[in-house]
């Protein structure tokens, strides 16, 4: 670090993103990507945008936040668009935290969370998961602090029924609960219907997973209006043209073919079902998962091994070093073809064990 760095920074711990390697050509399963591409509506309207990147964007997203608004039958004030989920996640951390308010969120989850808690000094609280890797809704009951739920949870791909989060809502009136629904489409039931009851939950989604936007960087969020009205408060303080031309026209088109997207999630979903019975047959145990990814750990073979190994192979998953998880790699679904290869790969690498 250079001797400019303000000192408020200096034990800063940020967020590591999974490898995105240039050395060569590997199947990746490390990031959560999407194995499909966009639709091709998407394609097309941003191309026809790009013919006047000269403009600035709709600061307002209208068009878009009405569509998505539609499509998940709530009203457009009700609705506010990120570039990406991390962003509209980094304006809920400055919205409902402060020095007093605290935040809480599990222990093993999404990474952002403690470091948007570090970065604007914010007392935080992580709260252990069962053994099983489950959450222990009793430890959410009258918190007092603004809670940020991953549902399904990363890494580990368990999901709650929006029942269990309806009991962390209930003991909590005076705390903003922040349902982070990023995988929520491979198979979870989201919380967005319980929007309409409970004017302290946000849900926050993306269309980098399911939608297969993650290189165009979009997430959305909904609540009630008052809390979206919070969040644009920081928005327009930060950063108003948040959204460019390009991807809210990509975001439209996405919209427009959602039988594309939906299918998709049934293809990923089929594969997520064959990839685990391939692993517990190779003798990997899992969580059950309702995301585009499994954590999985083998009895005899460490975590670190089997990266290492399946990286020689020209495949990537993702590795987590801390003591918790260190027997763990966490696995995106690819293809059926990719899913393929890595079983092979894995019955190669246990039989030369």
């Amino acid at each position: 670090m250079s001797r400019f760095l303000s000192q408020a920074h200096c034990e800063l711990t940020p967020y590591t993103p999974g490898e995105q390697p240039k050395d060569a050509l590997y199947i990746k399963l490390n990031t959560n990507e999407s194995p499909y591409p966009p639709s091709q509506r998407a394609i097309d309207c941003a191309a026809e945008a790009a013919r006047h990147l000269e403009l600035y964007p709709d600061p307002t997203c209208s068009e878009l936040a009405a569509r998505l608004a539609g499509e998940l039958e709530v009203e457009a004030q009700s609705v506010i668009l990120g570039n990406g989920s991390d962003e509209i996640l980094q304006y809920a951390f400055l919205a409902f935290c402060d020095g007093t308010h605290g935040a809480v969120f599990p222990n093993i989850t999404y990474g952002f969370y403690k470091v948007f808690a570090q970065l604007y000094h914010i007392p935080y609280t992580e709260i252990p998961l069962n053994g099983d890797f489950t959450v222990d809704l009793e430890c959410y009951n009258g918190c007092n602090r603004t809670i940020f739920i991953a549902n399904p949870n990363a890494p580990t791909g368990i999901a709650l029924e929006p029942s269990q989060i309806e009991q962390i809502l209930r003991s909590n009136p005076d705390n903003v609960v922040v349902v982070d629904e990023a995988y929520v489409d491979f198979g979870a039931n989201s919380c967005v219907p319980l929007t309409a009851e409970y004017d302290n939950l946000l849900v926050v989604q993306t269309f980098s997973k399911s939608r297969s936007m993650a290189g165009a960087r979009l997430g959305m969020a909904i609540g009630n209006k008052e809390l979206i009205s919070d969040l644009n408060t920081v928005r327009y303080s930060l950063n108003p043209y948040n959204i460019n031309r390009m991807t809210m026209a990509a975001g439209l088109g996405t919209l427009a073919d959602s039988d594309y997207t939906r299918n998709n999630c049934r293809e990923v979903i089929k594969a997520r079902e064959y990839t685990a019975q391939g692993l517990s047959a190779l003798g990997f145990t899992y969580p059950k998962s309702k995301a585009n990814f499994i954590f999985a750990r083998h009895p005899k073979v460490g975590g670190e091994n089997i990266y290492t190994q399946l990286k020689q192979r020209g495949i990537l998953v993702r590795h987590f070093s801390t003591p918790d998880l260190t027997d763990y790699n966490r696995i995106t679904i690819g293809t059926m073809e990719q899913m393929h290869t890595l079983l092979d790969a894995l019955k190669d690498i246990l039989e030369d064990m």
